[in-house]
Order: structure tokens, then C-alpha cells, then sequence
């Protein structure tokens, strides 16, 4: 019994990885397998395991492009001097200038602005959000969501003027604060985060591998805001996890993070030859098919 829910865990760990960071909506693929392969798990508990699930996933992230987002190259043997300076601020002067990447430290507060409203979208109609995911609907929301912006990444790529940033440290703020503002967009099932931010940052004239970077490192704080949120609802509920439901989390988590390495390198050396519009015609085509089945069953 609990080998065969390894499986559809693996399963699900999987396409969690693969379609995170595609444009082709996480959610709305774990939902519809889900459809056809259930976890023998409560609902609370499933609730939770969609969003924190992710957490796998955005950890590839963080390996992948540490070089790009730690900030401090300072080491502890070079702390020391930093203390015996004669002037103090002479002292941070020169710690700044030596020892951290204020570009990076630019990144970060673009991607903190960008990621302002959906947090604040996201905590203000987290109800709502849940019953989209849990609602008897969900599969025909999943389903519309998946055509309408499949539609929309066919017809911008089709669009797509000269791109005007292609070095993601020089994007504005203003750029960035637009982007979060779309991203606000994948809070309905289906949409996809990554889709939604790609397809944006195209819209405000970026490069295909920048939009791709900014929607990656956007999830850090998107998946770990989202499942802290879970996670403290669930607690705070009086729900508590068992020893197989943590295992259960464990073994997804790990899938997702492998499978994550691998499909964030794909689509990193995918676009820099490909547009998006294949992703499109896939988005059309599942959507399509899910409307028709749930229709015919």
C-alpha cells in the first residue's frame, strides 16, 4: 500500500518539477493529476502538499544561480581588518566596496518590489484562491487558464519587437514593480507563476533569457511565502502532520528538486535558440483535451 503512494508521489514529484518552471502552470498539472491519481492522504494534508511541495523545486533554483544571487564574498579571516580600521565608517566604506555585490543587492530589491503584490493579493484572497483549487471547478479553471494564456504567448511571440534589456542587473525598477504586478495573475489555478512573469517581462521588452532568470529567482520569495502561509494555517487549525504524511512530503520534495536541476538547464538552453510560442500550443492543446474530457466522462 505505501509502495504504490512512493509511486504516485515520485509521480507527482516529477511533474511538479518539470512544469514549474516551464510556462505551462505547476499547479494546474498537479491538480489534474491529482484528477486521475489521488493520494490516499486527507484534504488538509493535500492542500498543503501542492503548495510546499514547491519548496523542492525553488531550491534548484538557489543552487543553480547562487553565483548570481548571494550577495557576500567576505570571509572570516577578512573580518578582522574591517574592526581595527581608525574610522568606522572608513571601515564600512571599504567593506562594501570589497566585500559585497552591490549589484546583487540591487537584484534582490528588485525582485522584494516585484514581489509585493502578490503577496498582498495572494494574503487578501487566500479563501477565495483555496476554493479555485479545491472547488468542483477547478479542472474547467485549470482548463480555461491553460488556453486563454496559451493563446496569449503564441500571439506576443508573434509580437515581439526589439528586446531593450538583455542584462538583467540593468532592468528598472519600474520593470520590475510591472512584473509583479502581472504576477499577481498566476494566483488563478492554471495560469502558471513562471508563464505569467515570462510572458510579462516579454510584454516590457526583455530578453527571452532574462524574463526566463527574473521568473525563476521571483519564486524564491513567491513558493516560500506561499507555503509558510500553509503551513501556519494548517498548524494554527490544530492539524498536525503523521510520520507518513512527512515522509510522503520528504520524497516528493527530493523528486521535485532533482527534476527541477534538470528542467530549469532545458529551458535555459532552450531559449536561447526557441521562442515560447511550442509552450503556447501546448497550453491550447491540454487545455483543450481537459475541457473535452471532463465534458465527455
Amino acid at each position: 500500500m505505501i509502495f504504490f503512494e512512493i509511486i504516485k508521489t515520485i509521480v507527482l514529484g516529477i511533474v511538479e518539477g518539470i512544469t514549474e518552471w516551464l510556462p505551462i502552470s505547476s499547479t494546474g498539472h498537479m491538480i489534474l493529476v491529482d484528477e486521475f491519481m489521488k493520494l490516499d492522504v486527507r484534504d488538509e494534508f493535500m492542500d498543503i502538499f501542492l503548495v510546499v511541495i514547491q519548496l523542492g523545486a525553488i531550491l534548484a533554483v538557489v543552487i543553480l544561480f547562487w553565483s548570481k544571487l548571494w550577495p557576500f564574498h567576505l570571509k572570516h579571516t577578512q573580518i578582522k581588518p574591517f574592526f581595527e580600521e581608525k574610522g568606522r565608517c572608513q571601515g564600512f566604506k571599504r567593506l562594501c566596496n570589497n566585500y559585497i555585490y552591490v549589484d546583487k543587492i540591487l537584484l534582490w530589491v528588485k525582485i522584494l518590489i516585484a514581489s509585493i503584490p502578490a503577496a498582498i493579493i495572494g494574503l487578501a484572497f487566500d479563501d477565495q484562491i483555496d476554493e479555485m483549487l479545491t472547488g468542483d471547478m477547478r479542472a474547467f479553471v485549470v482548463a480555461a487558464a491553460l488556453i486563454v494564456y496559451g493563446i496569449l504567448f503564441v500571439i506576443i511571440e508573434n509580437l515581439k519587437k526589439r528586446e531593450k534589456i538583455t542584462d538583467l542587473n540593468k532592468m528598472p525598477y519600474k520593470t520590475a514593480l510591472y512584473i509583479g504586478l502581472i504576477q499577481c495573475l498566476s494566483l488563478v489555478p492554471g495560469t502558471s507563476r513562471s508563464g505569467s512573469t515570462i510572458l510579462g517581462a516579454s510584454l516590457l521588452g526583455t530578453s527571452r533569457t532574462v524574463a526566463a532568470e527574473f521568473s525563476f529567482f521571483l519564486g524564491i520569495p513567491a513558493m516560500f511565502g506561499a507555503s509558510a502561509i500553509k503551513l501556519l494555517k494548517f498548524f494554527l487549525d490544530g492539524f498536525s502532520f503523521t510520520a507518513y504524511e512527512l515522509m510522503i512530503l520528504a520524497v516528493g520534495c527530493i523528486v521535485s528538486f532533482i527534476v527541477s536541476i534538470l528542467a530549469i538547464k532545458f529551458l535555459v538552453s532552450y531559449i536561447k535558440k526557441h521562442d515560447f510560442k511550442a509552450f503556447g500550443w501546448y497550453r491550447i492543446v491540454l487545455g483543450v483535451a481537459v475541457i473535452l474530457y471532463f465534458v465527455l466522462m
